[in-house]
């Protein structure tokens, strides 16, 4: 006999077991059922207090008070044992009927109330046996025939895949909603071109990919891309996640994947696209945790259905990840994912192609230039330029405005860069000023470096959890290399406002702890990954390898090389950040006028833009050309008097 029909077997034996228990349960356990010669007995004493007769049984209500001497011990603990009906003391008992002519009279002699019951033996076989039977074979019949053709593995479903089907109307995508990847865009045309005419590319013999794998940062519009393809295709788009293949059941994710097959093939032509590739193509055997093995039969499983697939049947297999480089080989070779499709970030053209695709049904006013806010937001992907967009319609709206105008794009970007304002947060004199050097600090820097980016503004407003205070940089333009002397730029900015805190004050703040991290990073990048120490030499150190689009946590290598190589790191980029400290430190004494006028407005106005800060520029620069001019030829300008707070660092 065949394992299924075993299976079918004892799934019915277990049913009627099942109702055979239940009609116990229901009809024995609440009701207690004794001989008519005890019913009698009750009867005689008084206790019986209501009856129901019928054909077969007498059902009565008993008072069980004073009865314990009446009826035999275990006929009493049974009644004893069953649920009380009316009245702490009231129990219901059956008895078999007894052709008694005399039970009538007795009855009305006690003072019963009693009435007739017609019972039909088919009725209760039918309530009891036939309706739950036949509610239980229409249940089973419909799972099977959900299940089938699915095999045993998809018994009730837990094996079916689970990907979701999108027609081309409910994908509602096309290639113009897609702005920024254009060289991704022009990769997919020749899969939307064999989708719609296969014979074009058969006739000349050609094999279109049987996979393209997307890859890219999040919030690149890897999903979006995937979608627009099937748009512009016009075919049916399985969608589904890396993630729900695996369940803990063994064996499930092998399933789905056939059963995705499957129901691809019967919708050819199509796109299966599975999304977050990385939670089921993990590399075979990067963990040793054995609890992997599912995991791993779902992949095996992908590999085979991939491997056996026929690219000529009109099956396009997409997939996205943001962590390509932890992918299994076998999934990247030839014949599986042939094509990779890599999504960068946008550039100022593309974020500007991508703000006008967002902002078509926004109302703008007629001073928002889009490309502007593009040179406002670099390394901002797809995602965030529609979050920008959003944000200052929100803004916009929450301030009455018919339109949504450039100060409100403003908003929007630091609110997603620096995290909401919150201006109602409690302050002292003491430590708003010491923000508001520090900043100053940063910016009085960055506008005496050659290398460095512009300051666009400064603002001492609380922001988000834990900062005080920015200074935001926007570079004129898009940048992919940095000179180790542009690097050294940063660097001195960095430590700007740690500098300015120690002239002022002669005493340091906690506020520069970002700072420090960020400045210590790039020291050590410079001389373990970019050569850009004299006394290491071109050799690289560092091996630990972060992902190209995706920054994760990654637990210590061993080094590979000495303790002294590792002494020797430790005190280049110690020596990197000490020449950049002395560095800035000549800088802001030799500025520091421009720096107490830069904190002053910032206390005053808490906000200074660019033209604020080009304008205070300019009169300090005219002041000092002033009292150059008036110095004795040969002879130093004297140094102006220290305000205040200078003459209190010391």
């Amino acid at each position: 006999m065949e394992r299924k029909n075993q299976l079918t077997i004892w799934y019915w034996v277990a049913v009627i077991g099942l109702l055979i228990g239940m009609q116990y349960y229901l009809l024995s356990s609440h009701v207690t059922t004794i001989p008519y010669s005890d019913f009698k007995t009750l009867l005689a004493a008084g206790k019986v207090t209501q009856a129901t007769v019928s054909q077969g049984t007498i059902n009565a209500q008993v008072d069980v008070t004073g009865t314990k001497d009446l009826l035999p011990a275990h006929e009493y603990q049974s009644l004893m044992s069953t649920p009380a009906t009316s009245g702490p003391q009231m129990r219901q008992i059956v008895t078999d009927r007894v052709d008694d002519p005399q039970l009538t009279a007795e009855l009305q002699a006690a003072h019963v109330r009693y009435s007739g019951a017609a019972e039909s033996p088919w009725l209760r076989m039918l309530i009891g046996w036939v309706v739950p039977i036949a509610l239980i074979v229409l249940l089973w019949s419909w799972l099977m025939r959900r299940g089938a053709g699915a095999g045993p593995g998809l018994m009730m479903g837990v094996g079916q895949s689970k990907a979701k089907l999108y027609t081309e109307s409910k994908t509602g995508v096309r290639f113009a909603d897609v702005a920024g990847i254009d060289e991704a865009k022009q990769e997919l045309e020749e899969v939307v071109q064999f989708l719609r005419n296969p014979e074009r590319f058969r006739g000349l013999g050609g094999k279109i990919p049987k996979g393209v794998l997307i890859v890219g940062a999040p919030g690149t519009g890897k999903t979006l891309l995937a979608k627009a393809v099937a748009g512009e295709a016009g075919v049916p788009f399985l969608s589904i996640s890396g993630s729900e293949f695996v369940e803990m059941f063994v064996g499930v994710g092998a399933a789905r994947v056939r059963d995705l097959f499957a129901q691809a093939q019967q919708r050819a032509p199509c796109i299966i696209f599975i999304d977050e590739l990385d939670a089921l193509g993990k590399a075979r055997g990067i963990s040793g945790i054995t609890g992997n093995d599912e995991r791993e039969q779902t992949l095996n499983q992908l590999l085979v259905q991939m491997d056996g697939f026929d690219s000529q049947s009109g099956v396009i297999i997409l997939a996205a990840t943001n962590r390509p480089e932890i992918l299994d080989p076998a999934l990247l070779r030839p014949g599986r994912f042939d094509r990779h499709v890599a999504i960068d970030r946008p550039d100022i053209k593309g974020r500007e192609a991508i703000l006008k695709v967002h902002a078509k049904n926004v109302v703008l006013s007629p001073e928002v230039d889009l490309a502007v806010v593009a040179a406002k937001t670099p390394g901002f992907a797809g995602a965030d330029l529609a979050n920008i967009v959003n944000e200052a319609a929100l803004h916009a709206a929450r301030e009455n405005k018919k339109a949504v105008e450039p100060k409100d794009f403003d908003e929007a970007i630091d609110r997603v860069i620096a995290g909401l304002e919150k201006r109602n947060r409690v302050m002292n004199a003491k430590e708003k000023e010491t923000v508001a050097y520090h900043e100053a600090g940063h910016a009085v820097v960055a506008e005496n470096r050659a290398h460095a980016d512009r300051v666009n503004k400064i603002s001492i407003i609380p922001r988000g959890i834990g900062a005080l205070g920015y200074t935001q940089q926007l570079p004129t333009e898009d940048r992919y290399l940095l000179k180790r002397s542009e690097l050294l730029d940063r660097l001195d900015v960095l430590l700007g406002g740690r500098v300015a805190e120690e002239l002022v004050y002669g005493d340091v703040s906690t506020g520069a702890q970002d700072d420090l991290q960020r400045a210590t990073d790039m020291a050590r990048h410079m001389v373990t990954q970019y050569g850009m120490s004299e006394r290491l030499g071109q050799v690289a150190f560092d091996t630990m390898r972060s992902g190209p689009f995706l920054t994760v946590p990654q637990a210590p290598q061993q080094m590979n090389y000495s303790e002294e190589t590792a002494r020797i790191i430790d005190e280049e980029v110690g020596r990197l950040i000490k020449d950049a400290h002395d560095r800035v430190a000549q800088t802001l004494t030799e500025e520091r006028e421009v720096l107490e006028a830069l904190a002053r407005l910032l206390l005053e106005k808490e906000v200074v833009d660019r033209a604020s800060l080009d304008a205070l520029l300019r009169e300090h620069r005219n002041a000092s050309s002033v009292a150059a001019a008036a110095a004795p030829s040969g002879e130093l300008t004297p140094a102006a008097p220290l305000g205040p707070r200078a003459r209190r660092s010391g």
